[in-house]
């Protein structure tokens, strides 16, 4: 069977279990804390990010979009979430760049570490100065999926895709945290509620981290 090494309030870790769920593959989850940096951890992957899936054949494949990539290749069928002309694709692509690395640089890792990442290892008190500008660049990038949405029924286009579960995995981290306003964005609130209600997020939902619980809308879907 499948193994995926994740954490809960790793982003790129719920993208990988979001696209596992709407392609209906079974795995074993496996909970990792990458800060620990465990020795048979490191040995999978020496960066020792999460997440990493094991396949059943035993390749090991570490990062959002070489397990997404690997997975479009090997499971064909329905539910393919790259899709489309070169062009589509490459747009797909993108925008799923666009949260697994400028999104997770700008808001995703700052809020982490200061909400999270610093109790659960000592290193201090959480900076203010760091949310206020993790908070304000979260804003901007939810202005664009306001603007996004309103093109379309989905981020990158006529179909759901993986930006679309990249946006939504690294929003739902955020939104754990109670830090989005989503009054201020009512289009990306419309296009969140749909992903949101989606079988594949329930597993998300159903999350909660030791010594910490999530905001009181997190699991309404009526939020």
């Amino acid at each position: 069977m499948r193994v995926l090494h994740h954490h809960p309030l790793y982003g790129a870790s719920r993208t990988v279990r979001l696209l596992l769920a709407e392609r209906r593959l079974v795995h074993l989850p496996k909970l990792e804390s990458p800060w620990d940096r465990h020795e048979d951890f490191l040995t999978l992957n020496p960066s020792g990010d999460v997440p990493v899936l094991v396949t059943e054949d035993g390749d090991v494949l570490c990062g959002t979009m070489v397990i997404a990539e690997y997975l479009e290749e090997t499971e064909p069928g329905e539910g393919r979430l790259i899709w489309g002309t070169a062009a589509e694709r490459a747009e797909i692509r993108r925008l799923t760049d666009w949260f697994e690395r400028k999104f997770v640089v700008e808001v995703g890792a700052p809020l982490l570490n200061e909400r999270y990442l610093k109790r659960v290892t000592a290193r201090g008190n959480p900076s203010s100065e760091v949310m206020r500008a993790a908070m304000t660049n979260l804003h901007i990038h939810l202005d664009y999926i306001d603007w996004l949405a309103e093109q379309g029924n989905w981020l990158a286009g006529k179909a759901m895709s993986l930006a679309d579960l990249s946006a939504a995995a690294h929003l739902s981290v955020t939104d754990y945290f109670g830090d989005i306003d989503w009054d201020r964005h009512p289009e990306a609130r419309l296009w969140y509620a749909k992903i949101k209600s989606r079988p594949s997020f329930r597993d998300l939902l159903e999350d909660v981290v030791a010594g910490l619980a999530p905001s009181q809308h997190y699991t309404n879907l009526d939020f």
